[in-house]
């Protein structure tokens, strides 16, 4: 099974590594120190699992590689529409394209069935402009319970969970997925196939949604939002009006806010993703966390004020991080 990893970051190399280890040909793409040290060092994973060292590839050259059976997708959601140079050296007709991403994915309404089938979701996929890059067909979700950090160049610090729930958008369990998820568990991780994948997408996207925006606003950890009293309640009233717009949807996630938030606070004092990316100057991750969210509470009618007014302000931190290139989310 030959496997590239576009955007080995944190998440990307982890997952690199963990296949490299099970015997796959795995090739990381990456750039910058980050690239120049996995070069020399391999990718370092410190984790409480146990640290090791793996020695996959690693490209700034996507057509150095040629085509590959699974593309792991570790960008974020803001260069999916920017890296068609990058991913097309890496596709044939039956390269699937495994997007470890936050929030509502391009793909969401792909053979969904019901009465939203192949409905375009404009704040993931504006005009189609994702789409038009990551075909829909390609596309095989994936839901992350792994909190990692880039502890330096060529460092992965493992912080918490080693789950990485995959499925189809038609529901069906398919060969990639079986192949896919195989290679994961012989690497020492959890990679659960999921029909109902789009359930986990609203599990995920209920701390997302909340803890992601909040922590940027404030510069908390999960920790400090956890126990603060009145951030609490207002982290409680997003993920209920969150829970809200998916059952107007047809999903039906199998968790309570409180267990949510009790989850999330055993993490610790872990910076969110997007609390990361500010702090280094990146794009914020918001649309497909937040602001499809309100596309979808106006489409099935679903008021959902707390998570407006957090958008409000969210959105006007996010016009102020700088722009990179796709190229730079892969360091």
């Amino acid at each position: 099974m030959k496997v590239a990893v576009l955007g080995a970051g944190a998440i990307g190399a982890y997952v690199g590594a963990a296949l490299h280890r099970a015997g796959a040909d795995v090739h990381l793409i990456a750039r910058g120190p980050h690239l120049a040290a996995m070069r020399r060092h391999g990718v370092r994973v410190l984790s409480p699992r146990g640290d090791f060292t793996a020695r996959p590839h690693a490209t700034d050259d996507p057509a150095g590689i040629g085509p590959v059976d699974h593309v792991f997708l570790g960008l974020k959601a803001t260069s999916y529409a920017a890296c068609g140079p990058l991913v097309a050296p890496l596709l044939q007709e039956h390269t699937s394209v495994i997007a470890a991403q936050n929030g509502i994915p391009w793909w969401y309404f792909h053979r969904h069935g019901g009465p939203y089938d192949g409905h375009r979701i404009q704040s993931v996929d504006p005009g189609g402009s994702v789409s038009a890059v990551l075909a829909p067909r390609r596309a095989v979700g994936c839901v992350v319970y792994a909190a990692t950090e880039l502890e330096g160049p060529g460092v992965v610090r493992h912080l918490e969970g080693t789950r990485f729930s995959v499925g189809e958008p038609d529901r069906s369990v398919s060969k990639r997925c079986l192949e896919f998820s195989e290679a994961m568990r012989a690497g020492g991780l959890k990679c659960p196939v999921e029909p109902e994948l789009r359930d986990d997408i609203w599990i995920k996207l209920l701390g997302n949604i909340s803890f992601n925006p909040i922590s940027a606003l404030t510069r908390a950890t999960m920790r400090q939002m956890c126990v603060h009293g009145t951030t609490r309640e207002v982290i409680e009233q997003m993920m209920r009006e969150t829970l809200a717009v998916a059952h107007a949807l047809g999903c039906r996630p199998e968790v309570s806010v409180e267990r949510r938030i009790a989850g999330a606070e055993r993490v610790g004092d872990h910076r969110t993703s997007t609390l990361q990316d500010l702090e280094r100057g990146k794009p914020l991750e918001l649309d497909v966390l937040l602001a499809a969210v309100l596309e979808l509470a106006t489409v099935t009618g679903v008021p959902v004020p707390t998570l407006r007014t957090v958008h409000a302000l969210s959105d006007l931190l996010a016009t102020r991080t700088q722009p990179t290139s796709p190229e730079s989310e892969a360091a």
